[in-house]
């Protein structure tokens, strides 16, 4: 697995500053970003109108 070098974050800008693979900061972000989209799905479909 990853994270056992250490990663420089000046060579990291803009997403994937956020969401790398390398650090368990960033792979933790995927994992919130992932269910978070999944929630708002469930959200959507469980709110929308149903059509008559």
């Amino acid at each position: 697995m990853a994270g056992g070098d250490h990663v420089d974050d000046a060579h990291l800008k803009g997403l994937s500053k956020i969401f790398n693979s390398e650090t368990a900061r960033g792979r933790a972000n995927v994992a919130k970003a992932t269910y978070a989209g999944i929630g708002l799905l469930i959200l959507y479909f469980t709110l929308k109108p149903s059509k008559k």
